[in-house]
C-alpha cells in the first residue's frame, strides 16, 4: 500500500553519526523543512546510554544490523562480524566511544588527492565546532559544541602499567592523542559526559527535535531514491507495512554509512551497471565506484591472564562486585561501567624512520575468546594491534533488489602484502611492550597467541585465524577528482543533481584511528556546504 507523499526541502536518509548532525544544522535557521529517516527505533535502550553497555549491543538485532562479511580469502574463509547501528544515533549509539580524530597528515593527504578544502587546516574548525572538550578550549580543541568529549573517570593500575611499559620500550607518554602529536601511550578520551554516552542522537538530535521544521521518522527503511531524469527528487521508504514517498525540493542526502549508502545508491540504479542489471535493477547511472574501495581497520588481539583480581572479569564473575560496580556508577558515575572499548592505548611507529605512527594499540581490562563473548572466569586483559593505513581494498554490493536484504560486504582484509607485514611488525612491537618490567608484574601468562607462537609464519597464521574488524568501514562512496570517485569535494554525487553523500563512505582513505570523530566533522562541514550552496542558488535567482 502506498501512502501520499510529503514535501520537504531536505531529506536525510540515516539518523546516525552524520545524519543527526545534518538534521540539527540544516534545521537550525528555521527556514528549511527537513525530514530525517531512520530504519531503526528510538535510542531508548538503557544500555545505549551506559558506556560499557556497548558490549550488550553486539548481538541485539533491535539496534544493530548484525551484518557479516562474505568469507574472507586471507582469513581462512572466515566471515567477520560487521556490526552497524540501526537506531537513532546509528553507530555512535553502539560504538566503543573512543574520541580519536586521526593525524593531520591524513587530511592533508585527502587534499593532495584533489579534494580541495579538506586539508587539516580546513577541517580543524569543524572538529572544534563539534567538540565540547572537558579540559577546556585551546588551538586544537573546542568547547560548547554538541559532542561531549571527556577523560576516563579514573586511572587503573593495569593501564598505568601498560603506559609505563610503553615508556620503558622507548615510547613517550601522551596526555592527548588529538594533540600536537598522536604518538605515544596514554588514556583514551571518550564521547561521554557525567558517565553517560553522548551519541550524536543525544548531542545533536535531541535538542533539534523541538523544532517544528524538523520531522524525524523511525522504523523507516529507505528502498530507493526517486529521480526526474538525473535529478534526485525524493525517497521511497517502507514503514509499518506501507510504502511511502517523500519529495525533496532541494536535496536528498544519504547518511547511511559505508554499507547502507552504497547499498541505497545501487538499489536506486546508481552503481556498476552490469551487476545491477543482473538483479533486475533499472540503471540510472553506470558508476562502478559505488561500493568499491571499501577500507577497514583489522585488529589482532593478544590475551593475557592477570596475576591480580583487578579486571572486569573479576567484577562480572562476582555478584557482590557487580552490585558494587552498579552502585558506584549510580551514585558516583565512576568505575567499570564508565569505560569504553579501550581504556588506555597507544599510537606507535613500527619502524623509526616513519614520519608518524602506523599502528594503534587498544588496551582493555577484560578478556574473552571473541568480541561480544562471555568474559573469562579468571582475571584477564587484552591488548590488540591494528594497522592504521591499510592498502587492502574491498567492496559492498547489493545481492538483490530487496532493500531489507543485507548487501555483500567483502573487506579483503590482509590481501595486501604490506598490510600483512605491518600487522606482523605490530604484533612483535606489542610483545616487546608487554615484555617490559612494568607489565610483567601483572602477566601470569600470554594465553593467546601463546609462548609457542614465535615465527612470522605462526604469528601470521594466528592473525588470520583470530583477527577481526575494529569497526571502521569507510570509502565506499569515495570523494575524489578522478573518474572512479563517487562524490566531488562538495560531497555531491558526480553526474547527478540534488544528491549528496555525507558519512564515512566519502573518506578518500581511512583516518589513522577510530573514525567517529572524523564522521561528525565531515557532517559539520557537509552541512555548511549545503547551506552555502542553497544561499548561492537563492542569490542567483534574485
Amino acid at each position: 500500500m502506498k501512502a501520499d507523499a510529503q514535501t520537504f526541502d531536505y531529506i536525510v536518509v540515516g539518523a546516525g553519526s552524520a545524519g543527526c548532525v545534518l538534521a540539527n544544522r540544516l534545521s537550525a535557521s528555521g527556514r528549511h523543512r527537513v525530514l530525517l529517516l531512520e530504519a531503526g527505533p528510538r535510542d531508548s535502550n538503557i544500555w545505549i546510554h551506559i558506556p560499557l553497555g556497548y558490549a550488550k549491543l553486539f548481538t541485539n538485532p533491535k539496534v544493530n544490523w548484525l551484518y557479516k562479511s562474505e568469507p574472507e580469502p586471507e582469513l581462512n574463509n572466515r566471515q567477520i562480524i560487521q556490526p552497524r547501528g540501526k537506531v537513532l544515533g546509528g553507530s555512535s549509539s553502539i560504538n566503543g566511544l573512543l574520541y580519536i580524530r586521526g593525524q593531520p597528515q591524513d587530511f592533508d593527504h585527502w587534499r593532495q588527492l584533489g579534494n580541495s578544502g579538506w586539508g587539516f587546516d580546513d577541517v580543524l574548525p569543524y572538529f572544534r565546532k563539534a567538540e565540547d572538550q572537558e579540559r577546556g578550549e585551546d588551538d586544537l580543541h573546542g568547547v560548547g559544541g554538541p559532542l561531549a568529549v571527556s577523560d576516563v573517570s579514573e586511572p587503573h593500575p593495569l593501564c598505568e602499567a601498560f603506559i609505563n611499559a610503553a615508556e620503558q620500550a622507548g615510547f613517550p607518554r601522551t596526555e592527548d592523542f588529538n594533540g600536537a602529536s598522536q604518538e605515544g601511550a596514554g588514556y583514551f578520551q571518550l564521547t561521554t559526559r557525567y558517565g553517560r554516552r553522548k551519541s550524536t542522537a543525544a548531542g545533536y538530535l535531541r535538542p533539534a527535535r523541538k523544532r517544528a521544521n524538523l520531522k524525524v521518522v523511525t522504523g523507516a527503511l529507505a528502498s530507493r531514491i526517486l529521480f526526474d531524469g538525473t535529478r534526485a527528487t525524493g525517497v521511497e521508504y517502507h514503514q509499518g507495512g506501507s510504502v511511502r514517498t517523500a519529495q525533496a525540493n532541494a536535496e536528498v542526502i544519504l547518511a547511511g554509512g559505508a554499507f547502507n549508502s552504497p547499498q541505497l545508491l545501487q538499489l536506486s540504479g546508481i552503481g556498476p551497471a552490469e551487476h545491477l542489471r543482473s538483479l533486475g535493477i533499472p540503471v540510472i547511472a553506470d558508476r562502478p565506484g559505488v561500493g568499491a574501495d571499501l577500507q577497514d581497520h583489522y585488529q589482532v588481539r593478544m590475551q593475557y591472564r592477570c596475576t591480580e583480581p583487578i579486571t572486569m572479569n573479576d567484577v562480572v564473575n562476582s555478584w557482590h562486585r557487580r552490585i558494587g560496580a552498579g552502585l558506584r556508577y549510580a551514585f558516583q558515575r565512576k568505575g567499570m561501567l564508565t569505560i569504553g572499548a579501550g581504556y588506555a592505548g597507544a599510537f606507535l611507529r613500527t619502524r623509526p624512520e616513519l614520519e608518524t605512527p602506523d599502528v594503534q594499540v587498544h588496551f582493555i581490562i577484560f578478556s574473552a575468546e571473541t568480541t561480544g563473548a562471555s568474559l573469562h572466569p579468571f582475571p584477564g586483559f587484552i591488548a590488540s594491534i591494528c594497522q592504521l593505513r591499510p592498502e587492502s581494498r574491498g567492496f559492498v554490493r547489493v545481492k538483490s533488489s530487496d532493500p531489507a536484504a543485507a548487501p555483500a560486504i567483502q573487506p579483503r582484509y590482509l590481501s595486501s602484502r604490506f598490510d600483512r607485514d605491518t600487522t606482523l611488525d605490530g604484533m612483535k612491537l606489542l610483545r616487546t611492550i608487554m615484555g617490559q618490567k612494568a607489565m610483567q608484574h601483572y602477566i601470569a601468562e600470554e594465553r593467546a597467541p601463546g609462548p609457542d607462537c614465535t615465527s612470522d609464519a605462526e604469528l601470521l597464521d594466528y592473525a588470520r585465524a583470530t583477527g577481526t574488524t575494529v569497526f571502521h568501514p569507510t570509502s565506499t562512496c569515495r570523494m575524489g577528482a578522478d573518474p572512479a570517485a563517487v562524490v566531488d569535494e562538495r560531497l555531491r554525487v558526480r553526474g547527478l543533481t540534488g544528491l549528496r553523500v555525507i558519512d564515512a563512505s566519502v573518506m578518500p582513505t581511512l583516518v589513522s584511528g577510530n573514525t567517529n570523530a572524523a564522521v561528525v566533522m565531515i557532517a559539520e562541514k557537509g552541512a555548511d556546504m549545503i547551506l552555502e550552496d542553497a544561499g548561492a542558488r537563492l542569490a542567483g535567482s534574485a
